[in-house]
């Protein structure tokens, strides 16, 4: 009786367990589902970069002219929502189908004994406006000319009618020694005010644009704010994904929020094999026991503010991490450009903190020439465009910066002296509409 019970039993439940196997499987697929959409952010709307600037006629004539600022930014559909993916793409890939531009490569020697190289690209054509322009160049941490998303940019710019100049950070080319126990830092100006003062001895008609990428973009920024004499001859500056304060920026890099501790181990990997493949230069003339100190240290270093505060600190000279972050940022310079200057970031750089984002948007709405542009995606120098799923070879950061170049020299070229856009604010008083 007992087995026919539980036969009967059988055939009573058993009819129910597909029904639930299926369940389960839509509760799964469901659930796969849902982190597909959150981890690519699908839902995530898209829209023009929010923009924080003063009413200006150059500010005016810039949004009117330059439709890139105001125009939607339209990433991939499927993955370019998503400011981790944005960012592996252009650090595993830099681009696709990246252009091979040809240049000569420049060395100039520095009063410390290093040796600064840069790479110059003739334009391959003529400017819209007639003019001889020159975009000097700064790249990314550990970059070069060599670097895929330059090259594009580079070639972009080239066939627009502009020679470009684009610094090699000391140390960054694998093929190239150091002469000197120095190599690049976060904001050391030197190399970059070589290469700019080259351009400006051999080309003395040439007019400037400041390109800064990242780490770049913060070199750029100090470089102009040095001194007001770099800032002759300049037309204006524009700064991507830059952190715009290494001190504040490095409390947010140890945070596991948007993965910035991982980005950070990454990071701090590039430069230990950036200082090592140096180690003879940068350490050769110190003791032994320093030497064996030092590397042990390196070695060991999980982040970029332990090899910071272990190395590069000491290539300056500087007694403290906290005095060589406060000294080599931009956020203590910035404010001295006069010069139209293009703040670009991403709101979903996973490398930038939001809370860093106050400084370009504080500056932009206390300043009449500059303008914070922040797009919804991106991420760190990704800025992808697309339809669904594949890339196109240019970027929206490669045409916004070459469409807010060619705004500037229209606006120089077509407009009265007193109110060209380098000019000092009180040098001519704005006609009110």
């Amino acid at each position: 009786v007992s087995v026919q019970i539980f036969i009967a039993d059988a055939y009573t439940i058993s009819p129910e367990l597909p029904a639930m196997f299926d369940g389960v499987k839509l509760a799964a697929v469901a659930t796969v589902l849902y982190i597909i959409v959150r981890c690519l952010n699908l839902k995530s709307p898209t829209a023009p970069p929010d923009l924080t600037y003063q009413d200006t006629a150059l500010n005016r004539f810039l949004l009117k002219s330059c439709s890139q600022l105001t125009k939607e930014y339209i990433p991939p559909l499927l993955w370019g929502k998503s400011g981790h993916l944005q960012t592996a793409l252009y650090g595993k890939l830099g681009r696709v189908s990246s252009p091979n531009p040809s240049g000569i490569r420049k060395y100039l020697p520095m009063q410390d004994g290093a040796t600064a190289t840069f790479d110059l690209f003739e334009p391959l054509g003529d400017h819209r406006t007639g003019d001889d322009i020159t975009m000097v160049i700064c790249p990314g941490i550990g970059n070069h000319s060599e670097k895929q998303y330059i090259r594009t940019f580079v070639d972009y710019a080239q066939k627009d009618g502009y020679r470009c100049a684009v610094l090699n950070h000391l140390g960054a080319l694998p093929n190239i020694e150091l002469t000197s126990p120095r190599m690049f830092t976060y904001g050391c100006t030197w190399e970059f005010a070589a290469m700019v003062g080259y351009i400006k001895r051999t080309y003395p008609q040439t007019q400037l644009i400041v390109v800064g990428f990242s780490l770049g973009g913060n070199i750029v920024c100090k470089f102009l704010g040095e001194n007001r004499t770099n800032q002759e001859r300049v037309l204006c500056c524009v700064s991507v994904c830059q952190g715009y304060s290494a001190l504040r920026a490095q409390e947010t890099f140890l945070q596991w929020d948007q993965f910035r501790r991982f980005y950070n181990f990454l990071m701090a990997d590039n430069m230990k094999k950036i200082i090592l493949s140096h180690r003879h230069s940068l350490f050769g003339g110190n003791s032994v026991k320093m030497i064996d100190t030092d590397l042990s240290r390196l070695y060991t270093a999980t982040s970029l503010m332990q090899i910071d505060d272990n190395i590069m600190r000491k290539f300056h000279g500087h007694s403290s991490l906290k005095e060589y972050y406060e000294k080599e940022s931009c956020v203590h310079f910035i404010h001295n450009v006069h010069v139209p200057l293009l703040l670009v970031n991403a709101a979903d750089d996973p490398l930038v903190h939001d809370s860093l984002l106050t400084i370009p948007r504080t500056l932009a709405a206390k300043k009449p020439n500059v303008i914070f542009a922040l797009t919804l995606h991106g991420g760190h120098l990704g800025f992808f465009e697309g339809a669904v799923l594949f890339p196109q070879p240019l970027t929206w950061m490669d045409k916004v910066i070459v469409g807010y170049a060619n705004t500037i020299c229209q606006w120089e070229k077509q407009k009265p002296p007193c109110q060209s856009g380098h000019m000092s604010e009180s040098s001519c008083t704005e006609e009110k509409a």
